[in-house]
């Protein structure tokens, strides 16, 4: 058996070259999730086609109609229960997120993928928190479309997601856990960014997927990439609201948010019900 450090570097080094190649596709990605990417990509494409694509997949289905009945995106208080509806209520930006998390979550789930269910499971979970608090961000303290953040948000993992499925077939990398976690610190952003190109989604998304640098000074105004980062640090302080008030208290995106310590606990106390009821829209 090759020594750990071995391994690493000969994945690093595989890593790099699908990345310079340009050959970064997720494996073991669902189906359904490709088919909804690829759907809602043709500018042409007619209500029906989505539905009936997006019905073949009951789960989703019903994700669906979660989000589009959750108290965060159901404002009107009357309940959707037709799919039809629903997509025409949350938008396409939207479809797009519950597909991921769907897919996301299908992952946990498959027997090859068994010796990563703890590092799923915290990916996905913490992607749904990102995703909400990302829409909630937006919607609060910006003028980016909340839309896109929530799906940029649940897709700001998705390089990391991309790496471990790849060390799936490398349970060297597992032994100690620090080889793995110090590849993906340093990896996940630039596959991320390339997974999102390739996906042909916005540039501003694949930006803020590959961001590493929450500390930006060239902007006058926030952005994707500012939303996204906040709400990454929102997630990772969890409960520790003084933590987090002195890390955005001296960056640059906060200020931009216009987050100072009163704002901030404003926006995540008068925010706390729209993120859990969207995060678990989002959820099984």
């Amino acid at each position: 058996m090759q020594p750990a450090s071995t391994v690493a570097f000969d994945f690093i080094r595989s890593l790099a070259g699908e990345l310079s190649s340009g050959h970064v596709d997720l494996p073991s990605f669902p189906e359904i999730a490709l088919q909804v990417r690829r759907i809602l990509s043709d500018p042409n494409t007619r209500m029906d086609q989505i539905v009936r694509v997006v019905g073949s997949e009951p789960a989703l289905a019903a994700r669906l109609l979660r989000i589009a009945n959750s108290a965060a995106i159901n404002r009107s208080g009357r309940d959707v229960t037709d799919l039809r509806t629903a997509i025409a209520r949350i938008g396409h930006n939207m479809v797009r997120s519950a597909s991921i998390s769907f897919s996301m979550s299908q992952m946990r789930k498959n027997n090859k993928l068994a010796n990563l269910t703890a590092h799923l499971n915290d990916l996905w979970e913490r992607s749904t928190y990102v995703a909400a608090y990302s829409y909630v961000l937006a919607r609060t303290c910006t003028r980016v479309n909340p839309d896109e953040a929530m799906l940029t948000g649940m897709m700001h993992g998705i390089g990391k997601l991309y790496i471990l499925t790849r060390a799936a077939d490398h349970p060297e990398l597992f032994a100690g856990e620090s080889a793995l976690n110090d590849i993906i610190d340093d990896w996940y952003p630039s596959i991320g960014k390339a997974i999102i190109e390739t996906w042909k989604f916005s540039e501003a998304m694949a930006r803020a997927v590959g961001q590493e640098d929450f500390s930006r000074t060239d902007l006058d105004a926030a952005d994707l990439s500012d939303v996204v980062g906040v709400a990454v640090l929102m997630v990772s302080y969890g409960t520790d609201i003084a933590g987090l008030e002195a890390t955005l208290r001296e960056l640059p995106a906060a200020k931009r948010l216009g987050l100072n310590e009163a704002k901030t606990l404003a926006v995540m106390q008068d925010s706390a019900a729209e993120v859990t009821a969207l995060s678990q829209a989002l959820a099984d």
